[in-house]
C-alpha cells in the first residue's frame, strides 16, 4: 500500500491535483528516482488524502507534516513530566523535611518552577539548543515568535511549542533537584537569584556540549538527561550546599521527616511521570518509546528492591525512605540509556543502581570527613550524581547499535562495549566519550556553581541568620506548614526589667 511520506516538499506535491502536478514536475528535478516514480502514482494518492474524514485531512491548522499522534503523545508526557517537579517533588520536599522547613522547602521548588519558564523562552532555550555561537552555547535569543514555535522541528512529525515546551520542563526539575541538597538554611533571597543565574551559566552549556551543537555532540550517549539533568544537579547541589554553610546544628543532628505518608505521595508522581521523562525523549511516537518506558520501570522497582534488601540486612530495617530513595537512583540510573538497552540490562542497572549509591550514602558518606564535611541536605549527590554516572558509564557498555541506529540515525554512535563485536575499538572509543562526558559535566558545574555563590555572597547572605534557622518557617515567610503548636514557633520574649545605667552605678557603689 502507498504511504504518504512526510517530507514537507513532498507533501506539498501530493496534495496538487494532478494536472498542477504534471506542470510543476520539472521544478524538482533534484528528486530520487523513487519519488519520480510516485509522481505516476499522484492522481490515487490525491483523491486519497481527500477522501479523508475531515478532521484527519491536512489543513493549515494541521500540516502535513504534523503527526497528531506523535503531537498528542508530546504533550502528555510534557505533561508528565511538569506532574514530576508540580506537585511531585514540592509534596516530596514538604514532607521530607522537618516540620519547621515544610514551607519553604516546598515553596523553593515551587518557585524555582516558575521562574525557569521565562528564563526560558526569553533566552535560556536558544542558548541550549539554538544556533552555534561557540563549542559551549548557543545565542541568547527569545523563541516566542509564532513563526519559531509553529514550524516544524527538524525532521520530526511535531511543532516547535513541543520541543521548547518538553525542554523547559526538564531544565526547571534540574534546578529543583539540585535545591534537595540546600534545604533547611538556604536564605529565600539568594534562592531567587541562584535559580536564573544557574540555569543560565550552567544548564544550558550542558544542554549544549551534549545535546545541542556543542564540542561533545554526536559523542555522548545520554538518551533522557543522565549527564545532563542528573549528574549536573547532584554536582552543582553538593556544590552550593558547600558553599552556603550547614543547617542548624540540631537540624543537623536532629531532621525527622513531618509525613511520610505524603513522601510515598510525592514518590509516586516522580515515579509514575518519569513514563513521560524517558518516554518524551524520541520526540515520536515509536518503538524506542515502548522500550524505555519498560526499562524505566524495570530498572525502577529493582532498585528499590536491592535498597530495601540492604537496609532490611545490615540495619534490620525496612525503611519507607530508604526505599523511596533506592526508587530515585533507580529512575536516574537508567535515563541515559532507557531507550537504548536490553531489558535485562535494565535489570543489571536496576541491581547496581539499589547498591553503589546505597553504599556511598549509608556506608561512605558516614566514614568520609570529605562528605561529613559538606551539609547535603536529602543526599542529592548519592541519588543523582552518582547514580547518574552510574547509568552514563553502563549505558556506553549495554547500548545496542540497532537501537542507537533507530533513536539517532543518521548521527553515529557506539557500539555499546559489551556490543561491540567486530568493532571493539568502536566500544572502548564510545567508553572514552562517556567519561570524558562525565568529566566535563562535573568539572563545568563545580565551577560555575562556585562562582555563582561566590557572586550571590556579595549582595546577600547565602545562609539565613541562627535566630531564623532556630524558627524555621515562620521567620522566612510568616507561615507555618500545620496549625499545631510546638515547633517551630516563634515564642515570645519574656520582659525583662530594664535598669537606668545611673542607678546601677549607684548600687555598684554602695557595694
Amino acid at each position: 500500500m502507498f504511504t504518504l511520506s512526510k517530507t514537507p516538499k513532498l507533501v506539498a506535491l501530493y496534495t496538487q491535483k494532478p494536472t498542477k502536478l504534471v506542470q510543476n514536475f520539472n521544478k524538482h528535478k533534484t528528486l530520487s528516482s523513487s519519488v519520480y516514480h510516485s509522481f505516476f502514482m499522484s492522481q490515487q494518492v490525491y483523491y486519497q488524502i481527500h477522501s479523508l474524514p475531515e478532521g484527519l485531512a491536512p489543513d493549515e491548522a494541521s500540516p502535513g507534516w504534523l503527526s497528531k499522534g506523535d503531537n498528542s503523545w508530546q504533550l502528555t508526557a510534557t505533561t508528565f513530566v511538569g506532574l514530576q517537579s508540580v506537585p511531585g517533588l514540592v509534596i516530596l520536599y514538604g514532607s521530607m523535611v522537618k516540620k519547621k522547613w515544610a514551607v519553604n522547602s516546598a515553596f523553593m521548588a515551587l518557585y524555582a518552577f516558575a521562574v525557569a519558564l521565562p528564563c526560558w523562552v526569553l533566552w535560556a532555550h536558544q542558548m541550549s539548543f539554538g544556533n552555534y555561537n561557540s563549542p559551549l552555547m548557543g545565542k541568547p535569543i527569545n523563541s516566542l515568535q509564532n513563526v519559531f514555535l509553529l514550524r516544524q522541528k527538524d525532521n520530526y512529525s511535531l511543532p516547535m511549542a513541543d520541543y521548547v515546551f518538553y525542554q523547559f520542563a526538564f531544565a526547571a526539575i534540574t534546578v529543583i533537584l539540585l535545591a534537595g541538597a540546600l534545604l533547611g538554611r538556604m536564605n529565600f533571597y539568594a534562592w531567587m537569584m541562584f535559580v536564573p543565574l544557574w540555569l543560565t551559566l550552567s544548564y544550558t552549556v550542558g544542554a549544549f556540549t551534549i545535546w545541542g551543537e556543542g564540542f561533545l555532540q554526536y559523542k555522548i550517549i545520554d538518551y533522557a538527561g543522565g549527564y545532563v539533568i542528573h549528574l549536573s544537579s547532584g554536582v552543582a547541589g553538593f556544590t552550593a550546599a558547600y558553599w552556603v554553610g550547614p543547617r542548624h546544628s540540631h537540624d543537623r543532628q536532629q531532621f525527622p521527616p513531618n509525613n511520610i505518608i505524603q513522601i510515598l505521595r510525592g514518590a509516586g508522581f516522580l515515579w509514575i511521570g518519569w513514563t513521560g521523562f524517558n518516554g518524551g525523549s524520541p520526540f515520536s511516537a515509536g518503538l524506542i518509546i515502548s522500550l524505555a518506558i519498560i526499562n524505566t520501570h524495570i530498572c525502577t522497582a529493582t532498585s528499590l528492591l536491592v535498597w530495601l534488601a540492604l537496609d532490611m540486612t545490615v540495619y534490620k530495617k525496612s525503611s519507607v525512605i530508604g526505599a523511596v530513595q533506592g526508587m530515585i537512583t533507580g529512575l536516574v540510573c537508567i535515563t541515559p540509556g532507557a531507550g537504548l538497552v536490553d531489558p535485562w540490562a535494565a535489570v543489571l542497572m536496576g541491581m547496581m543502581s539499589g547498591s553503589i549509591p546505597w553504599y556511598t550514602m549509608m556506608v561512605l558518606h558516614r566514614k568520609s570527613a570529605f562528605f561529613q564535611s559538606v551539609d547535603d541536605t536529602l543526599g542529592v549527590f548519592h541519588t543523582h550524581a552518582v547514580a547518574g554516572l552510574l547509568g552514563g558509564v553502563l549505558s556506553g557498555l549495554f547500548a545496542r547499535p540497532n537501537l542507537l541506529k533507530m533513536m539517532y540515525y543518521p548521527a553515529s554512535y557506539g557500539p555499546g562495549l559489551l556490543h561491540s563485536r567486530g568493532e571493539f575499538h568502536r566500544g572502548l572509543r564510545q567508553m572514552g566519550y562517556q567519561i570524558l562526558g562525565a568529566i566535563f559535566i562535573t568539572a563545568w558545574n563545580a565551577a560555575v556553581t562556585s562562582i555563582i555563590c561566590l557572586f550571590i555572597s556579595r549582595i546577600v547572605n547565602l545562609r539565613m541568620d541562627e535566630e531564623d534557622l532556630e524558627v524555621g518557617d515562620d521567620a522566612v515567610h510568616g507561615e507555618e506548614a500545620y496549625a499545631l503548636w510546638g515547633d517551630g514557633e516563634r515564642m515570645p520574649k519574656p520582659r525583662r526589667l530594664r535598669i537606668p545605667p545611673i542607678c546601677r552605678r549607684l548600687v555598684s557603689s554602695q557595694l
